[in-house]
């Protein structure tokens, strides 16, 4: 190895306050808000980020190169995360760190029964916690040596970021497509307004998911979310 491998191995050596520095970590989230809280994350603890918005486009990520992480979104456009985590255990050569990401509480046994290495669960704001998932999963050769010197100060995901969401929710709306896809986006709702700590909205997309279930008429709890996402989308509520 040359003088300037060398110097460009020891550059991305993790340090106290940059742990993850060297990693590459994949990041399979259809939330903006989410995925901003994921960059803070990373740009905090050395890591460098790949984004990836649905199975579909994670699975070119992977023709093309292995991440050292992968944190996976339970609930995504195009099918569930828990089979993606599934198919990543099963592939060889395996990604170091697979972890699963949800703000349903049941979605850890999921991510844990499907093989996942260890779980998220949102919102995501502790730099520390996240850190600690992360390297208590590496390989003992991988984690490095020595304390740990960083800010757990909460990470704050730019609200610009959440309207990006809120118009991403109302063109699925917009769609009028079948059942599936309002199951979908009463699930991303509940997620990303929990994430953003928006109540109001992570109440009526509850309600919205729980007449999905029970078969109840839907027109008057789809008519409440779609007001809501259009009081975002036009600023009259701050976040």
């Amino acid at each position: 190895m040359d003088d300037y491998s060398d110097d460009l191995e020891l550059y991305r050596r993790p340090t106290a306050t940059r742990p993850l520095l060297g990693l590459t970590v994949l990041v399979v989230e259809d939330s903006r808000f989410a995925c901003d809280a994921m960059r803070l994350l990373c740009l905090r603890s050395g890591a460098r980020i790949r984004r990836a918005d649905c199975i579909k486009s994670a699975r070119r990520h992977l023709q093309v190169y292995r991440p050292s992480v992968a944190v996976i979104d339970l609930g995504l456009p195009d099918g569930s995360g828990a089979d993606l985590i599934a198919d990543l255990v099963a592939t060889t050569p395996r990604i170091d760190v697979i972890l699963g990401t949800s703000g349903d509480s049941f979605a850890q046994d999921a991510a844990m029964a499907a093989g996942a290495d260890g779980f998220l669960a949102k919102p995501i704001e502790s730099v520390v916690a996240f850190q600690s998932v992360i390297l208590s999963a590496l390989p003992p050769e991988r984690r490095p040596t020595g304390p740990r010197l960083v800010s757990d100060d909460p990470v704050r995901p730019d609200p610009l970021s959440y309207r990006d969401d809120m118009a991403h929710a109302a063109d699925v709306l917009d769609e009028r497509g079948d059942g599936r896809m309002l199951d979908y986006v009463a699930q991303f709702l509940r997620g990303v307004a929990n994430s953003a700590g928006d109540n109001t909205l992570e109440a009526a997309a509850r309600d919205l998911a729980e007449a999905r279930t029970r078969g109840q008429p839907l027109q008057a709890v789809t008519a409440r979310v779609a007001a809501l996402i259009q009081d975002r989308l036009s600023e009259r509520v701050a976040i």
